[in-house]
């Protein structure tokens, strides 16, 4: 094994976790026979460890052993990786050394690990390669990664050889991409990023949400829709302010978009305001990837005294470095204008800045640079029964007449915040609550 993994090059940094070092090491001292046993089975059970590790961050299951190996192919961001995601399979000299990689992986796909069982009194390997996962929430593992790797490991057990899969792998690259930033849907900035310096880590669990199950607001989800569909499709579009009442669906509409739109090459960066100094730094990672993100904003709005939004105006439009094609700015907030405005700010109140209008001016124009706004208000009560109506039909077991599900609802509604699609589902989360 060693040998083998030596000669990679394409792919000879695909390894991060060390997994296939570490147990090229350990086969190499088998092989030369010089070895204290239980200290090499402790090294091969440390490894094994890590591998059950990523299994469970994944959701294989089978053989974990090949599930790895397939993974590392989808994960890996190589010059060769993400011309392929652009172009599909490319010709020329690095196609020599891609197949001779991939002929690489083709023979550990299928590594006899008997001997390194024998040599060591263990049996891990011939569990690993026929394993059986206990079954887990989709909330636990990576769902979006792990169905994608299992469609390629099965790909990868048809290619008879490197050349074979070559096209497996390739084919694969141009469908779903590459990488992080191509097998996940939403990403986020890493909380460890002073410490690792990983700029952005994936949001593993996005949820399913819907248009269609956002009741009402038909007309904001149809300017919404127009304008991610021609982002998506290359054409021109604007970035987006959904501004209004509390509870009404703006960040609901946002990330039902990205499900509606994943797979045509949308993904999503959620980015709130004190991390707007990597702005920066996000532009620059994404900005010549094969596909569409979205960097969105929940709540956004600022405070007097706050100078976040200097970040996002420079960003949005005005700083050196045009905005790449491929990026648009999403943001909710309860406020229309986004930076709060002081009536002392206005040119009749005696206040000691000499130049008034051009405070006022400077908190508007974050607004005005979102080129599509959007206005989500509170449902009258005929438009908040509907909603509530609407969700309740999604539950049979909800028995509850018309005017009993209607008279709850102004009953909950006056208890809580008021009328909202918001205020509407916690009112039927409460009564299926209380229904077997």
């Amino acid at each position: 094994m060693y040998k083998l993994i030596s000669r990679l090059v394409i792919y000879r940094e695909a390894d991060k976790a060390g997994i296939l070092a570490d147990l090229a090491e350990i086969c190499r001292a088998v092989d030369a026979g010089d070895f204290d046993r239980e200290e090499l089975a402790g090294k091969t059970l440390g490894v094994v460890n890590r591998l059950l590790d990523v299994a469970t961050r994944y959701g294989f299951d089978g053989n974990l052993w090949q599930s790895y190996l397939a993974l590392l192919l989808a994960l890996t961001e190589a010059p060769f990786t993400l011309v392929c995601e652009k172009r599909g399979a490319s010709s020329g000299s690095v196609r020599r050394f891609a197949e001779n990689d991939l002929t690489i992986f083709r023979r550990l796909w299928d590594y006899d690990f008997a001997g390194l069982e024998k040599a060591l009194g263990l049996n891990c390997f011939s569990i690993l390669t026929a394993y059986q996962a206990v079954a887990k929430s989709e909330q636990i593992y990576n769902k979006s990664v792990s169905d994608k790797v299992k469609e390629l490991t099965a790909s990868i057990g048809g290619a008879a050889d490197g050349a074979a899969l070559f096209a497996v792998v390739t084919d694969f690259y141009a469908k779903y991409g590459v990488g992080m930033l191509g097998l996940n849907k939403a990403f986020r900035v890493s909380p460890e990023i002073g410490v690792t310096g990983q700029l952005l880590e994936p949001i593993t669990t996005t949820g399913d949400i819907k248009l269609s199950d956002i009741v009402g607001y038909e007309s904001q989800k149809k300017r919404l829709v127009a304008n991610t569909e021609a982002f998506v499709q290359g054409r021109k579009a604007n970035n987006v302010l959904l501004y209004g009442d509390a509870g009404t669906g703006k960040s609901t509409s946002i990330k039902a978009i990205l499900n509606e739109y994943y797979d045509q090459g949308l993904r999503m960066i959620e980015v709130y305001k004190h991390e707007f100094k990597y702005l920066q730094r996000i532009i620059a990672r994404i900005k010549n990837r094969n596909y569409k993100f979205i960097i969105y904003m929940d709540d956004l709005s600022f405070e007097e005294f706050e100078v976040e939004y200097k970040y996002l105006k420079a960003v949005i439009e005005g700083g050196l470095e045009v905005k790449p094609d491929n990026i648009l700015i999403y943001a909710t907030s309860n406020r229309r204008h986004l930076i709060k405005e002081r009536i002392d700010d206005r040119a009749e109140f005696m206040d000691p800045d000499l130049h008034p209008n051009d405070t006022v001016q400077e908190k508007l124009s974050l607004s005005d640079r979102f080129g599509l706004s959007i206005g989500y208000f509170k449902p009258n009560q005929k438009e908040y029964f509907a909603i509530v109506e609407a969700i309740a039909a999604r539950y049979p077991q909800i028995k509850l007449s018309g005017e009993e599900l209607r008279a709850g609802a102004v009953r909950w509604e006056m208890s809580h915040s008021g009328l909202s699609g918001r205020t509407a589902q916690q009112y039927i989360n409460s009564l299926l609550g209380h229904v077997d």
